[in-house]
């Protein structure tokens, strides 16, 4: 029987630092004695290098990660376009097919001890006609990590979220809040009306704050983070 973990990582909005949670997730699971990778199962935003193509977002996940999973495992669409995914896809000419993703989440999950999957965009971003991201995750069935953009009107942003999580019925396992306007005023209270309410509303706890990095650390920024106690909810959950 297999026992590996995983879970479901989405933000606030697009460029909000989701991967750079992903990869501060996957270098704490790792310090932690685990195998640890993460899959992209839908990029946007793809260039040839050396003839394969490659994802920023990807490559900084494979690095963070210490199981290395084959390409179309970990990305199983990869769009040139760096536009929203039903929209590359639509010009590409692809049809993002979910139950793509799942067999692949499975054949993942065989690999290592812990999956981290990085959503796209936001939880509502839509992928075909008839389906979005928030849908992908229901197929996956993980518990979520909310990545939250601390910035003029994040709460909002915040609660909007995780009340579209726990309409899909999943658990939300936690929650990060990334400093991505270092130049924010209230920060603090900010952060505070947020805790507040997704740990009374949705029992999610604030796994850390990330602070303002230039340049981005993955390595910093996981030592902000409660990776041992998601671990734990983790554990809780699959029994």
């Amino acid at each position: 029987m297999n026992n590996a973990l995983s879970l479901f990582v989405t933000g606030t909005d697009t460029e909000i630092g989701k991967t750079l949670v992903s990869a501060a997730l996957l270098r704490g699971f790792v310090r932690q004695g685990l195998r640890a990778t993460a899959m992209k199962p839908i990029a946007a935003g793809a260039s040839m290098v050396d003839g394969v193509l490659h994802n920023e977002d990807a490559d900084q996940l494979d690095d963070a990660a210490n199981v290395l999973l084959p390409p179309e495992i970990r990305t199983p669409f990869m769009l040139k376009e760096p536009a929203a995914p039903h929209i590359a896809a639509a010009h590409e000419d692809v049809a993002l097919d979910m139950t793509r993703i799942v067999d692949a989440h499975k054949a993942a999950l065989q690999m290592a001890d812990v999956v981290v999957v990085e959503g796209v965009g936001g939880f509502r971003v839509p992928l075909t006609d008839a389906h979005d991201t928030a849908d992908l995750a229901f197929a996956l069935n993980l518990p979520v990590v909310l990545v939250v953009g601390m910035r003029l009107g994040c709460i909002s942003h915040a609660l909007l979220t995780a009340e579209a999580i726990a309409a899909r019925g999943l658990p939300i396992a936690g929650w990060v809040a990334n400093r991505v306007d270092p130049a924010m005023q209230f920060a603090d209270e900010n952060i505070a009306a947020i805790r507040d309410r997704l740990e009374r509303q949705y029992d999610a706890p604030l796994l850390g704050t990330v602070p303002h990095l230039s340049p981005a650390s993955p390595d910093v920024a996981a030592t902000h983070l409660d990776t041992a106690g998601l671990l734990q909810t983790l554990r809780g959950a699959q029994r």
